[in-house]
């Protein structure tokens, strides 16, 4: 394996490249009239310029791809192709594409920035967009790892960047956090279809920058909503496939109107019956987009949200059952009177979530910007259980005499009902000119819930009334975070990057929890989260980077149920190496987390399905990235991306048969010491493509001690993604046909699951510990296609 990998990064640092330099030129303009000293410079080169008095630039560079820069208070980006002498004007006023990536431009970074990150575009979000949920698109990037508990990608899907799970994954919608505020988790299965309403991604791995919400602990990732579109526009999209999976979309855009406003819309249904038995999916989304634009103003409004009913499948399966019957689900199993096993066919998880955003970006002059976010979310719903057997007197339920006999227990059917409302003011400034980039920003955000249980059906229900509450709880949570960053460029080849945050938490809560005990929490959280880096351009084709970063954050709901109240800390390392050569680019990075109490998954789940997290004391992750856009020919390209990594808890203590025992450096729970992806793509025409992809998971323990019963093996799968567009189709813009075969080989994997552990007494008298774990199957084979129409 050492040897593999010398000889690949051998490959990788010894390519070498020769290139004749070609010229780019053109004028900037300002409405016409001609622009002197606009900073001009290709991204991530030492090359650049500035315009002349009559707004004249010229740039020498080597053949290639570039992203040219223009600056003079706004800030345009173009990307282009270099194989022969080029000209490009611009004009400055055109500032739409700039006031629209303000929205993020606080929490992203750029190409050069020392920080370690990929983007993901909307171009390639298309292409495999035929209802999966957004973990599933992003499973091709560095260290990722996605999963699905219905098997086939639809449902409740969600991710795990270098380890970590995605309540550790800091979720933001243009700049709006979107983790629950008290789970810290990420339900996509709320927002279906949302990739249809995605303009760009950004997924930055560690620490990252500052960002609103928890303190990202594996990774961040960034979501910018669909840009203002200039041009009225239509779109119908349908897809379908295996296990009777079909997509539905609409979509609209007015085109501008007035030159001024621009309105867009899109309504989506995702149905499907899943891989796994009965977790059927019935998911519909909405979203609706205003934009004012005039002059340096620019005003953006948002409407959308989803509805989501899910077939429960969160229970998994063991390691038996997963032999004989892959496809078991006990979610919702019974016995009947009659003895007979039945499954209740209303199992499901129903949860409507709405947001409201509004975004003001303001351009005061060519170096000053400002943007003023207000959002509102709400949300609420429930998941229904039938319980057999249930305790009468627990769900607020008197006993019942019937012919001299005490009736203390009933089948019943119970609702666990979440209700909450989210409310966000988020400011930021920037500054910018040709040597220093700076940002501040100022964020208050209130979130307050109600949990609560109602029994809507029992065999014997006494006196009690349909839904009647048997607990009932609250949750309130205010954050305040102030953060300042700046790149400071200090000459051709070197910049720094600086930024420091504040962040202050309370958190309270009051009344039962759903195992009715009583949860009283009044706790304060004040962090202060500092982070650098350095960037160094060692030539037009070589870069070095440096950061380091500080992360923490406040336990999550769960954890004080548990009883945890300490804060986890974490010291991100971040070295890396940036090398462009012609049309393909080849990024290393050598990362080192290390932690102070991280919340590591236990691998067991508590009665919602959600993992379970203990402190695992003092812990680390070292590993090594590399990841390439490699063009082989005309024909042909390639992006692979390679993780190896070392995950460890120190010195670890679990109570193993009977006494707590010191089990020295073990495993961190789901953290796979090998990752690797990679896209082929075959590209004849610019109207066809077909992607070969690639994805290889090592083993992982789902605990934290070791244990054999505990793995859950490698798995390497294949997916094959067609794309053809038909241009000018009679009474078309474009018609696109698109194909998705997942897993071509029909291997037979598990993405997911979990372990258990506790000790028992024998017959002997003795305890000893007992050990057990459960699975989540994926989808063999299956495909999906689709038909997009463009009016």
């Amino acid at each position: 394996m050492k040897t593999k990998l010398f000889l690949l990064c051998a490959i990788f640092f010894g390519w070498q490249s020769f290139s004749q330099d070609y010229r780019i030129e053109g004028k900037v303009t300002n409405q016409g009239n001609p622009l002197s000293d606009v900073s001009v410079y290709a991204k991530s080169t030492n090359f650049g310029t500035v315009t002349d008095t009559k707004g004249n630039y010229q740039l020498k560079v080597p053949q290639g791809n570039y992203t040219l820069v223009f600056i003079f208070g706004n800030r345009r980006e173009f990307k282009i192709e270099v194989d022969g002498d080029k000209t490009l004007d611009v004009d400055m006023s055109k500032v739409e594409e700039a006031l629209d990536e303000v929205l993020v431009e606080a929490f992203r970074v750029s190409a050069d920035l020392p920080i370690t990150h990929s983007n993901f575009s909307k171009a390639e979000i298309e292409e495999r967009n035929l209802g999966q949920d957004i973990p599933v698109l992003l499973n091709v990037l560095p260290s990722v790892v996605s999963t699905t508990d219905a098997g086939n990608g639809v449902g409740y899907t969600s991710i795990r960047v270098r380890g970590s799970d995605a309540s550790r994954v800091n979720v933001t919608l243009n700049g709006i956090p979107y983790n629950d505020q008290e789970s810290q988790g990420t339900f996509w299965v709320n927002l279906p279809d949302f990739a249809s309403s995605t303009e760009s991604l950004q997924l930055q791995r560690g620490v990252g920058t500052s960002t609103n919400g928890s303190g990202a602990f594996g990774a961040s990732l960034n979501i910018l909503t669909e840009a203002k579109n200039d041009e009225p526009s239509a779109e119908l999209s349908n897809s379908f496939g295996s296990f009777n999976t079909r997509k539905h979309t609409v979509e609209f855009g007015t085109g501008l109107l007035e030159d001024k406003f621009t309105f867009s819309g899109r309504l989506s249904q995702i149905k499907s019956d899943g891989y796994i038995d009965r977790a059927f999916s019935d998911l519909k989304s909405y979203f609706l987009q205003g934009t004012f634009q005039d002059g340096g103003t620019f005003i953006k409004a948002l409407a959308f949200g989803g509805n989501n009913i899910t077939y429960q499948a969160w229970n998994g399966i063991d390691r038996e059952t997963l032999e004989t019957d892959r496809t078991f689900n006990p979610s919702g199993q019974y016995t009947d009177e009659n003895g007979q096993t039945q499954f209740y066919d209303n199992e499901v998880d129903n949860y409507k979530q709405d947001h409201y955003q509004l975004h003001w970006n303001q351009r005061l002059n060519q170096n000053w910007s400002t943007n003023l976010s207000l959002n509102y979310t709400y949300g609420r719903g429930y998941f229904e259980q039938y319980e057999e057997d249930a305790d009468l007197g627990f769900h607020e339920i008197s006993p019942i005499e019937i012919g001299g006999e005490t009736i203390e227990e009933s089948d019943l059917i119970r609702r666990r009902w979440l209700d909450n409302d989210y409310y966000v003011v988020n400011g930021t400034v920037n500054y910018s000119d040709s040597q220093l980039d700076f940002t501040s920003g100022l964020f208050y955000s209130y979130y307050t819930n109600d949990h609560f249980g109602e029994v809507i059906w029992s065999r014997f229900a006494g006196n009690s009334e349909i839904r009647d509450n048997y607990y009932f709880g609250t949750g309130t949570k205010q954050e305040f975070t102030v953060f300042s960053k700046a790149t400071w460029k200090l000459d051709d080849q070197l910049s720094v990057f600086g930024d420091l945050q504040g962040r202050f938490v309370n958190y309270e809560t009051s009344g039962l929890t759903s195992d009715k005990v009583n949860l009283l929490v009044d706790e304060n959280f004040n962090f202060f989260n500092p982070k650098a880096g350095i960037t160094y351009q060692i030539n037009n084709a070589q870069q070095l980077y440096g950061s380091y970063g500080k992360a923490q954050r406040e336990p999550r709901r769960r954890d004080f149920e548990n009883g945890i109240t300490n804060p986890e800390i974490l010291d991100d390392f971040e070295l890396g190496h940036r090398l462009k050569l012609g049309n393909s680019t080849i990024n290393t990075n050598v990362y080192y987390m290390y932690y102070n109490d991280q919340m590591v998954l236990t691998g067991a789940l508590d009665d919602v399905g959600a993992p379970i997290r203990e402190t695992s004391g003092e812990s680390y992750r070292l590993g090594l990235e590399i990841d390439a856009d490699i063009k082989i020919n005309s024909l042909f390209s390639t992006r692979p991306n390679l993780t190896l990594s070392r995950n460890k808890n120190i010195d670890f203590r679990a109570n193993l048969d009977g006494e707590i025992q010191n089990l020295g450096e073990t495993n961190i729970s789901f953290s796979p010491e090998i990752i690797a992806a990679n896209q082929l793509i075959f590209h004849p025409s610019e109207v066809f493509q077909v992607n070969w992809i690639s994805k290889y998971v090592g083993e992982q323990y789902m605990g934290n001690i070791d244990s054999e019963v505990s793995l859950l093996d490698s798995f390497f799968t294949n997916d094959i993604n067609v794309v053809y567009e038909w241009k000018n189709a009679p009474l078309f813009k474009s018609v696109v046909f698109t194909g998705l075969i997942n897993n071509v080989f029909d291997v037979k994997y598990e993405s997911n699951g979990y372990f258990f552990f506790f000790d028992s007494q024998n017959d002997q008298g003795q305890t000893e510990t007992i050990e057990g774990a459960g699975f989540y199957p994926q989808a063999g084979i299956n495909f999906l296609a689709g038909v997009t129409l463009k009016f």
